[in-house]
């Protein structure tokens, strides 16, 4: 037992040499870890440059006026960007230029007004037709169920189109309109209101969305690739005035960023071709060139001020 004791005694006598020689030396430092530098997001805001835009509005509308210039016949024009509120037009009032095939959405618009239900299959066939085929014979047929020139002067009364006068008798395509009434209707179709019922406007934009391949001409020339066209377009010969031609196109092209609504309508035309491709250059002017219209400016966010 006593060996034991000086065996222990002498274990712990060395324990604390050796704890008081290691408490006498520096420890090694050991290099703390490097942190990259922290990337801090600038804040920044978008505002609306009002100057750039009325610069860009400028000079679009200058050189459609000097594209228009180039070209034969009386021409006008009205545009409305549902987006930005970007409008701009020529002779948006003008009334006295026939709306042609123009006026079958018109007609198609009027009979569902005037009814409490829906159309029957014998009448959707009939609208059909008159749309997405512009058949005459079909518009002739639903022009005598609305009820010809008086039931037409009441639903543009009701509906609020002030600029348009329904044709005399029979004669449907002798319908005059203004593009800024274009656009009402077009507005009508879109946000709803004056008696047509959600499941009536989707009907009529439907079918000027299904416009056969080659009446689809006109403001369509304004989209860009993936864009949703919906349009009516209008055509036919006068041989009274001077054996001209009147061309129109109406309709909305939207997609990200914009809802375009426009209305192309010429008279005089040599032909039907000159008139196309009057449309389709103004068309394509402004679809090219609308976010130009509209522009933004970045800038940093404001900070506030230290107290």
């Amino acid at each position: 037992m006593g060996v034991w004791r000086v065996r222990a005694t002498g274990m712990a006598l060395l324990g604390l040499t050796l704890v008081a020689g290691c408490g006498g030396e520096r420890a090694p430092v050991v290099p703390a870890a490097v942190r990259a530098p922290v990337k801090v997001a600038r804040c920044l805001l978008k505002y609306p440059d009002n100057r750039a835009g009325r610069t860009g509005r400028v000079r679009l509308a200058r050189d459609i006026a000097r594209y228009v210039g180039t070209r034969p016949g009386r021409i006008v024009y009205d545009v409305l960007d549902l987006v930005s509120k970007v409008r701009l037009g020529h002779g948006e009032h003008v009334q006295d230029l026939i709306a042609a095939s123009g006026a079958k959405v018109d007609i198609v618009a009027a009979l569902l007004q005037s009814r409490d239900d829906s159309l029957s299959e014998d009448e959707l066939d009939l609208a059909e037709r008159m749309i997405v085929e512009s058949d005459n014979l079909a518009a002739d047929a639903m022009w005598s169920l609305v009820g010809g020139t008086g039931a037409m002067s009441e639903f543009y009364r009701r509906i609020g189109l002030r600029e348009t006068t329904p044709g005399p008798g029979a004669y449907w395509g002798g319908t005059k309109t203004s593009p800024a009434d274009r656009i009402r209707l077009m507005k009508v179709l879109i946000n709803g209101g004056k008696g047509l019922t959600r499941a009536d406007r989707r009907l009529v934009l439907g079918l000027m969305g299904r416009v056969q391949q080659d009446q689809a001409w006109g403001v369509s020339a304004a989209a860009r690739p993936g864009d949703q066209v919906t349009l009516k377009n209008g055509w036919t010969p006068r041989q009274f005035i001077q054996d001209t031609w009147a061309v129109t196109s109406y309709g909305r092209i939207a997609g990200p960023g914009r809802d375009l609504l426009m209305s192309v309508q010429t008279d005089q035309q040599w032909g039907e071709e000159p008139g196309i491709e009057t449309i389709e250059g103004i068309a394509r002017m402004i679809g090219s060139r609308l976010d130009a219209l509209s522009p933004t400016t970045t800038r940093a966010c404001p900070t506030n001020p230290t107290p």
